[in-house]
C-alpha cells in the first residue's frame, strides 16, 4: 500500500500580508485614539473627557478602546511619555558636545530648540502645561517622573563641563532643576494668551535669557561642601 506523504502547508506571502495589515491597522487605530485625544484637550481638562468621546473621534466603539489603552489614564500617561520623549530627544541633540563650549551659549541654544519645538507642538505642550497641576494623578505623577528625568540628564551634561567637574551629584541637579524649572515657565508664560497681549515673544525670551545668565553667574560663585 502507497503511503500518502503530507507535507505541511507553507505559510503564503498572502498570510504575512495580511498578518503585517492587521498590525499597522492597530497602530493606525491607537495613533488615531492619541490624536483625537489631542483635539479634545486642545482648550479643555483631560479629566474632563470621556472615553465615549476619545473612541469617537477615532472612529470606532468605545468597547475596541481597550484593545490598545487598558485605562484612560493609561491612554493620558502614553501621551505625556511620547511627548516629553520628543522634547528630550530634541534638547539632547542642542547640547551635543557640551563639554566643548561655554555653559551659558548651551542654554541659550537649548532655550532657542525648545521654543521652536513648542511652536511646532503647540497642542503637546498646552497638554502638559496644562495637566502638570491637573487633576489626574497618574499624569501628574508621568509628567513629574519625565521633568525629573530631564533634569538628571542635563545634570549629566553640566558634570562634563570642566568648571564643574568638582561638584557634587545633588549640587548639579540642583542646578539643572533650577534650568528646567525657568525653561518651563518660559514655556507658560509663551503659551499663556493673556501673556501674549503684555509683551512680544522676544521680550519673554530676553527676559528668560536674563534669568539664565543669573542662575549661571550664581554657579560660578557657588563652592561645593566637602564630601
Amino acid at each position: 500500500m502507497t503511503r500518502t506523504r503530507h507535507t505541511a502547508r507553507p505559510r503564503s506571502s498572502r498570510d504575512a500580508g495580511e498578518s503585517e495589515t492587521r498590525a499597522e491597522r492597530k497602530n493606525r487605530t491607537r495613533q488615531a485614539l492619541l490624536d483625537a485625544t489631542m483635539e479634545l484637550v486642545a482648550d479643555r481638562t483631560f479629566a474632563s473627557i470621556s472615553l465615549r468621546e476619545v473612541a469617537r473621534g477615532a472612529g470606532i466603539v468605545p468597547t475596541a478602546f481597550y484593545r490598545h489603552f487598558a485605562s484612560m489614564e493609561d491612554l493620558g500617561v502614553t501621551l505625556v511619555e511620547d511627548s516629553m520623549r520628543v522634547l528630550r530627544r530634541t534638547l539632547r541633540e542642542g547640547r551635543r558636545d557640551l563639554a566643548a563650549r561655554q555653559a551659558l551659549p548651551t542654554a541659550q541654544n537649548s532655550l532657542a530648540i525648545l521654543l521652536r519645538h513648542v511652536h511646532e507642538n503647540e497642542a503637546q505642550f498646552r497638554f502638559l502645561v496644562r495637566e502638570q497641576h491637573g487633576g489626574i494623578a497618574e499624569i501628574r505623577r508621568a509628567i513629574d517622573t519625565e521633568l525629573r528625568l530631564f533634569s538628571k540628564e542635563l545634570a549629566i551634561d553640566l558634570s562634563r563641563l570642566p568648571d564643574l567637574a568638582t561638584w557634587l551629584p545633588e549640587d548639579l541637579e540642583i542646578a539643572a532643576e533650577l534650568i528646567v524649572t525657568i525653561m518651563l515657565t518660559a514655556v507658560a508664560d509663551l503659551l499663556d494668551n493673556d501673556h501674549r497681549g503684555r509683551g512680544s515673544e522676544r521680550e519673554l525670551v530676553e527676559r528668560t535669557e536674563r534669568q539664565l545668565v543669573m542662575v549661571f553667574l550664581g554657579m560660578g560663585r557657588w563652592r561645593p561642601r566637602a564630601e
